[in-house]
């Protein structure tokens, strides 16, 4: 089983169990995915360029919801687009602005998270911060990329508490410093496998011969399944998956997958890139069910292959990467979509929300003791 029970093993002796919130990367727990090395901040904020903000909102015993921007660059997006491609695994939801990027291939503003009747909100609060730049006073039309997932089960998701303030706000705290996760923003009420999910978020950095290139991701995790950590079938082991208690019966929900790398890719390329980060959804046990909305959108931040909204050049020439230059960074987005979403389990705690609903928080404690005696056994 790789080096990792070795490493559970002194976490457990030398350290205690409890982190706090925002230390809870399930490599502070000795446990790690892949083969890759993650950026500084093991955050999609290890991507140059990129801007992360969350506006939480917990109000009374029924709101629990939030808002998290994701910003590619903190100059003028409508005027300096970025290559993007989104790639729907299940299009049970409510992805604003997709049919653009499909077409153009280009990203044009922030992206917002929310819940799902949260959307026209929030695309109406990116028309508004896009018209704040005088640059743009002359532009008749914007696309607004917002994604969401339904945080009914905590939230009083009919009373639509998501203000064009609150989305504005998001955007106004966007910083590269690393990036907040569990109980915050877009992940303020959602669930996953059962427990409490959230917003999650890792990176990789390729060695300089690969290029050097970092990709991140950023999940808003509210899906079912079996869970798996690092392959162990821990979900199974805990007694609770897809179909085994009431809290379980769907495994609908969604996970919204946002992927920014600094590789100078073409759209082309961003949308397999994106269809590899799928690939990382399903190594933590997720099934993408009928009515859960998956959705990756990639984007590439280099400034070599942005794309000006005025030209005189009706030939455009670009340097990209070519396509067999794209493996390591399949493993790299792979290896981060995983990582991302266990993270926003470790980092989400249990929360009590409308109606009485009570969700959990995963119990890291038992999966640690999962986790060290299936490797004991698997030797």
């Amino acid at each position: 089983m790789n080096k990792f029970p070795q490493l559970l093993l002194l976490f457990l002796l030398v350290a205690p169990l409890s982190l706090s919130a925002q230390d809870q990367n399930i490599r502070n727990y000795g446990i790690e995915i892949g083969v890759l090395q993650p950026g500084p901040q093991n955050t999609i904020t290890d991507v140059q360029g990129v801007k992360v903000g969350h506006q939480t909102i917990i109000k009374g015993n029924n709101i629990r919801t939030g808002v998290t921007a994701i910003l590619p660059h903190d100059g003028n997006i409508f005027q300096q687009k970025v290559p993007a491609a989104v790639y729907v695994g299940n299009g049970f939801g409510k992805l604003a602005g997709s049919t653009q990027i499909e077409e153009l291939g280009n990203l044009e503003t922030p992206i917002i998270l929310t819940n799902t009747l949260s959307v026209p909100t929030a695309a109406d609060a990116l028309i508004d911060y896009t018209f704040r730049f005088a640059e743009n006073d002359d532009v008749h039309s914007v696309n607004p990329v917002v994604g969401e997932t339904n945080d009914g089960y905590l939230n009083d998701i009919r009373g639509r508490h998501v203000t064009k303030k609150d989305v504005l706000t998001a955007i106004g705290k966007a910083n590269s410093a690393k990036a907040e996760q569990g109980n915050v923003g877009a992940g303020t009420g959602t669930i996953a496998f059962g427990f409490k999910g959230g917003i999650g978020t890792s990176s990789r950095k390729l060695s300089e011969n690969l290029g050097g290139y970092s990709v991140g991701v950023l999940v808003q995790s509210n899906f079912g399944g079996v869970l798996q950590i690092a392959g162990v079938p821990v979900g199974k082991k805990l007694g609770k998956y897809y179909l085994s208690d009431e809290l379980n019966e769907t495994a609908d929900g969604s996970c919204m997958i946002v992927v920014a790398t600094d590789a100078p890719l073409d759209a082309r390329n961003l949308k397999r890139l994106a269809k590899r980060a799928m690939l990382g959804l399903a190594k933590t046990g997720g099934i993408a069910s009928n009515g859960s909305g998956d959705y990756v959108i990639a984007f590439s931040t280099a400034e070599s292959v942005r794309i000006p909204y005025h030209s005189d050049q009706s030939i455009k020439s670009q340097n990209v990467l070519r396509n067999s230059a794209m493996s390591p960074l399949f493993m790299a987005v792979n290896e981060a979509t995983e990582e991302a979403i266990i993270n926003s389990l470790f980092h989400a705690e249990t929360m009590t929300g409308t109606d009485g609903h009570t969700v959990e928080e995963l119990p890291v404690s038992k999966v640690l003791e999962i986790v060290e005696q299936y490797s004991r056994d698997a030797k």
